[in-house]
């Protein structure tokens, strides 16, 4: 084989890894929906991440106070909002539940909604209303996402139990072709594999 060739072959062989380790990273990882016990580290980040939020709100309020009119809303409005994000997100993560990062996000998306409108504030006439109704638009693609999100969730843990559900009905099924000991070891072996 010519150098010339031995080079395209190399290439061609780099070219296919690259594009499979590509394809293996792009694959989904699902990981079924667990409700999980809070653990004491987890309740000790949560409170320390809403005591931070609570004293970081204060600070910056201060802050606030310092100036007057729209930018004084404004800038109260941008600081709930933070401290909104950080305490839902904190307590989303303590929680670990779908249900609460679901209203996490939808908490989050209120106060950015009571931001934008604060921001609102400093145009008036057509300016002020379009700003509104784009600080509703983006409330409402925020409320949706979340709520799409959930079902899609919700709906692939669905497919799942049902796929389980029905590989262990034909690892039931398959355990008929025995009797007596045998039978039941298969039944147990079944039940254990499948969490039943």
């Amino acid at each position: 084989m010519t150098s010339k060739l031995k080079n395209v072959h190399t290439l061609m062989i780099v070219g296919a890894a690259l594009m499979w380790s590509a394809q293996a990273r792009a694959q989904p990882v699902t990981q079924p929906v667990v409700q999980a016990i809070p653990v004491p580290d987890a309740k000790t980040a949560y409170n320390t991440a809403r005591d931070m939020a609570a004293a970081n709100y204060k600070v910056a309020r201060a802050r606030c106070d310092a100036v007057t009119g729209n930018p004084r809303d404004v800038c109260i409005a941008e600081v709930k909002a933070e401290r909104v994000r950080v305490e839902e997100e904190a307590g989303a993560a303590y929680k670990n539940t779908l249900k609460s990062y679901t209203q996490a996000r939808m908490r989050i998306a209120d106060a950015n909604y009571d931001r934008d409108k604060a921001r609102c504030g400093a145009v008036t006439g057509n300016p002020r209303d379009v700003c509104i109704k784009q600080a509703k638009a983006t409330l409402i693609s925020a409320q949706a996402d979340a709520t799409a999100d959930r079902k899609m969730i919700e709906a692939r843990s669905n497919a799942r139990e049902d796929k389980l559900s029905a590989e262990y009905r034909v690892a039931l099924e398959k355990c008929d072709a025995f009797a007596g000991a045998a039978k039941d070891q298969c039944v147990d072996a079944a039940k254990t594999a499948y969490g039943k």
